[in-house]
């Protein structure tokens, strides 16, 4: 189901771009992903590169305290396998980054993956702070939409009472001790708390604090130089594009990479700013497939050079 059900979403973005878009309108933005300004691309890719090299440099901070060193080589094939395996099943890739690393570092699981889980919660934050920018840069056209689809009220509260009935129920199932799969499940969320917990005591909160910023710093700017691939979005400024990137990034996690969904999400999104729906999905075209050519690339020989450069 997980690999069935997002790919059938992306399936059907793809059939939704396909049916908004006659044969002359698929024909021009086939011509502007053809004219494109390779050298920007080159950039972006770039910029990606150094991002995944940031995040598995990242990595050892969180590590340290449980008193692990992994070598960068590993950490940095471990979180390019975890990116292509997202393309075949979304979110199994922090799985497999934390068994990969626990495999060839013997570092326990339970640790490894709480260490991602704290950084995916410091990138949450970080994203988080991206959504208020992009609100506050663009807080009328937002409000106006908001306006219009008319939120329900008892929608949320129902959510909310929800919510708070099933944490109860799982509060009081763990206090039953009698039961051994409750007991073993008690015993890897400790192993996870004690990886998220990292965070309070890692020695140097600075450097890990600068490397998120360049993470994200990095992400922007490989989704920024984009705009000079296609004519029509050349001159957009920060405050159109960044509402842009972070719609990107919210839809990205929801089918396999992002496939049929980010394109779609970003040209809505510049569309708002006036820019065709040709030139809007040309952008995302552009970004979607420059971005997962190069996880395919990279990933796909993680997968031989890791044994390799581990042959003891």
């Amino acid at each position: 189901m997980k690999v069935i059900i997002p790919l059938g979403i992306g399936l059907f973005f793809i059939y939704l771009t396909l049916s908004a878009t006659s044969n002359e309108e698929r024909e021009l933005i086939y011509s502007y992903i053809k004219n494109a300004d390779y050298r920007f691309l080159l950039l972006s890719v770039f910029f990606g590169i150094l991002s995944h090299l940031s995040r598995a440099y990242r990595w050892k901070f969180l590590l340290a305290p449980l008193g692990y060193k992994p070598r960068f080589i590993n950490s940095t094939l471990a979180v390019l396998i975890a990116y292509i395996a997202n393309l075949g099943i979304p979110r199994s890739g922090e799985i497999l980054r934390a068994t990969t690393l626990s495999s060839y570092e013997k570092i326990p699981f339970e640790k490894t993956f709480g260490t991602i889980i704290a950084e995916r919660l410091v990138d949450l934050i970080i994203l988080l702070g991206f959504i208020l920018i992009a609100l506050t840069l663009q807080f009328d056209l937002i409000w106006g939409i908001l306006k219009e689809k008319q939120i329900a009220t008892n929608t949320l509260i129902f959510s909310g009472l929800s919510l708070i009935v099933v944490f109860f129920i799982i509060r009081l199932l763990f206090k039953q001790e009698k039961y051994l799969f409750i007991t073993k499940i008690k015993t890897f969320m400790k192993g996870l708390l004690e990886g998220v917990l990292s965070l309070k005591t890692m020695p140097n909160k600075g450097a890990f604090i600068a490397h998120t910023l360049f993470i994200w710093l990095m992400y922007l700017a490989m989704f920024f130089v984009v705009k000079w691939t296609v004519p029509e979005t050349a001159t957009l400024g920060l405050n159109a594009l960044l509402p842009a990137f972070v719609i990107g990034g919210l839809a990205i996690s929801a089918t396999n990479g992002g496939i049929g969904i980010y394109p779609f999400s970003v040209a809505l999104m510049l569309a708002a700013f006036g820019v065709s729906n040709e030139s809007g999905l040309a952008f995302g075209w552009i970004m979607w497939t420059s971005q997962t050519l190069m996880i395919i690339v990279f990933g796909s020989l993680s997968f031989f050079v890791l044994p390799l450069v581990n042959r003891q």
